[in-house]
């Protein structure tokens, strides 16, 4: 009987150095994903992007089940499925949202997510966050309130949706470090089929024909399948103080995308605040445990 090529290789310890590693694999697959959602999301219901996505997931799934031929068991199943409920609500506001807003500012805003996460952990899952590590989150929320400058924001559904990706998303990770047990597998399995299946009645009511834009489509699935591996191993290798600053680097990968892809021209106060927000990553990174390659 064969392992699966994702699951877990028995190490408990944490290593930031790797957990960093698939962390920005992650970020940089689910830029692409967005990109495309981006592209598509004006003409098509949210809703159905995510159905779609949660459907090719599945596809791609298949072969690494049948190649793993192992009794798939969920040991938590009811944060099973309050981690589908709270990521089929993400995925959906979060896709409505980078539709109607500028990639930069989507990416800007979602970085409230790292400090509201380091908090939840510490409250929620005792995890021990350094005092360098705080500072950097809030360092880095500084820029963020520098590169958005939420002065001159107007109320609009986009940002609206996004406030509410933000506060999901969030519940979502916490719920997922508290999963660490769980086979990656199950993990994805869970997550992936619950989506379709939460998904599918909102998405066949509002379903629109996709005309040509079918391989865009599926894209989204791939890019966004793998990049939850990449997320499922960031989060079993590295700390919270660790991973949430790290998160901010992600606006220098979705300024450039905006900038070459749709015409998006950083300003002067987006510079100031990435630049901020590059910092604080380094800094807390530096805080973290020597990497154990």
């Amino acid at each position: 009987m064969s392992a699966s090529p994702i699951e877990p290789d028995g190490a408990s310890q944490r290593n930031n150095f790797r957990g960093g590693a698939w962390l920005l694999a992650d970020m940089s697959l689910n830029i692409w994903a967005l990109a495309i959602v981006k592209t598509m999301g004006v003409d098509l219901p949210s809703v159905q992007l995510v159905f779609v996505r949660a459907l090719t997931g599945l596809v791609l799934l298949a072969p690494i089940l049948w190649q793993s031929r192992v009794p798939l068991k969920a040991q938590q199943p009811g944060l099973h499925s309050l981690r589908i409920v709270l990521s089929t609500l993400t995925l959906t506001t979060s896709f409505y949202a980078v539709s109607h807003l500028p990639m930069a500012l989507f990416t800007a805003i979602n970085f409230t997510r790292p400090l509201l996460l380091m908090g939840m952990a510490a409250v929620l899952l005792h995890e021990s966050i350094r005092p360098r590590q705080w500072l950097a989150g809030g360092v880095g929320l500084l820029g963020v309130l520098v590169a958005v400058q939420p002065g001159q924001l107007a109320a609009n559904a986009g940002l609206l949706a996004l406030v509410a990706t933000v506060i999901t998303g969030t519940g979502a990770v916490i719920v997922t470090r508290q999963m660490r047990a769980e086979a990656p597998l199950v993990m994805m399995l869970s997550y992936t089929g619950g989506l379709a299946l939460l998904s599918a009645g909102p998405a066949i009511w509002y379903w629109q024909p996709v005309g040509d834009n079918l391989l865009p489509l599926l894209l989204i699935g791939v890019f966004a399948q793998s990049a939850q591996f990449c997320f499922l191993r960031a989060q079993f290798w590295g700390d919270t103080g660790v991973l949430a600053p790290l998160g901010y680097s992600s606006l220098v990968l979705s300024a450039g995308v905006g900038y070459f892809v749709f015409g998006e021209t950083p300003t002067v106060a987006l510079a100031m605040g990435a630049t901020l927000i590059i910092a604080a990553a380094l800094f807390a990174s530096r805080g973290g445990k020597a990497p154990k390659i």
